[in-house]
């Protein structure tokens, strides 16, 4: 996979390009189409068709892949979610539960054709980050997928930090340790990892962990656990690091599990779309084939009766 990092020190710039599609003979013109254009579109939707069917199809087998490392990983996180807490769902967030210094990892996908998955999380990232700010409270963004970078760094670029793109999936622990390590570089009071809860195979929750880091050696979760040596602040940091990519693996494979699922949905619609627009072509197909019968028809009898006379 690939990180980059921002350099703040110039302005971030979009550029717009204008394009001109040249148009045949310099006119458009516009009229009824013919059945040659129809049948053209038929066919070209009736592709698109398969490809959106084999589409489905390869996402639900990832699917079943995901969910089968998802409840591998459980157990695995299951002991982190004691330190940190359970997720929250994004719109039940409380208002002022944010702390000085905040660090937004925002998990998107590299890929697109996967339904609301990167919009929805890239809207209420906003939305995070617009409380934040009318708080008074500081933040960076650490975004991980292409989509999400794209959509976010049109409004908050300065405020991206580093971006992780050409992620290699099935995601593995190790990607997640690096993330961590790229995470902890700066001086954050809270973690914020923002992801999709993978639901049911139609469903994902929008939501947020929210990791402190620990190391206040009388913290009530370390009373069963002895620290050698004694204190030290060195191996509370290791410890702290460990759950954070704890947390980032777990959360990596619900969003990756949540992609599958908007996938494969999204390729049905599109494949029952595709099946509906066939049917209306097909239908304005045959009417037009029928107008020209006739007409011919109409031809022939008239050049026949014209004879006759």
């Amino acid at each position: 996979f690939e990180i980059s990092y921002f350099d703040h020190k110039q302005p971030f710039e979009t550029t717009m390009m204008n394009r001109a599609l040249p148009l045949a003979g310099g006119l458009l013109k516009r009229g009824m189409a013919t059945e040659k254009q129809l049948k053209i579109r038929i066919n070209g939707t009736k592709n698109i068709a398969k490809i959106t069917k084999s589409m489905k199809m390869v996402s639900a087998a990832k699917l079943r892949g995901d969910q089968q490392r998802l409840a591998a990983a459980n157990p695995f996180a299951a002991w982190a979610m004691q330190i940190t807490g359970p997720e929250v769902a994004l719109e039940n967030l409380p208002a002022t539960d944010f702390a000085q210094k905040n660090l937004i990892v925002t998990m998107t996908t590299d890929k697109g054709l996967c339904g609301g998955v990167n919009t929805i999380l890239t809207r209420m990232t906003r939305q995070l980050l617009a409380r934040l700010t009318a708080e008074g409270k500081d933040y960076q963004l650490f975004v991980l997928g292409e989509k999400g970078r794209g959509q976010l760094r049109r409004n908050y670029g300065d405020s991206i930090v580093a971006a992780a793109t050409d992620r290699l999936m099935p995601y593995s622990f190790e990607l997640a340790c690096a993330i961590a390590q790229d995470s902890l570089a700066g001086e954050f009071d809270t973690i914020h990892l923002v992801y999709n809860e993978f639901v049911s195979a139609i469903a994902y929750t929008p939501s947020i962990k929210s990791i402190r880091p620990l190391l206040d050696p009388t913290a009530s979760f370390l009373h069963g656990f002895e620290v050698e040596p004694e204190n030290d602040p060195e191996t509370l940091n290791n410890f702290f690091e460990y759950t954070l990519a704890t947390q980032i693996y777990h959360s990596m494979l619900e969003n990756a599990t949540s992609e599958q699922s908007s996938r494969m949905n999204a390729m049905e619609n599109a494949s029952k779309n595709a099946g509906e627009m066939i049917g209306k072509l097909t239908l304005q197909y045959n009417r037009a084939r029928q107008a020209r019968i006739t007409t011919e028809l109409i031809e022939i009898i008239s050049g026949a009766s014209a004879l006759k006379g």
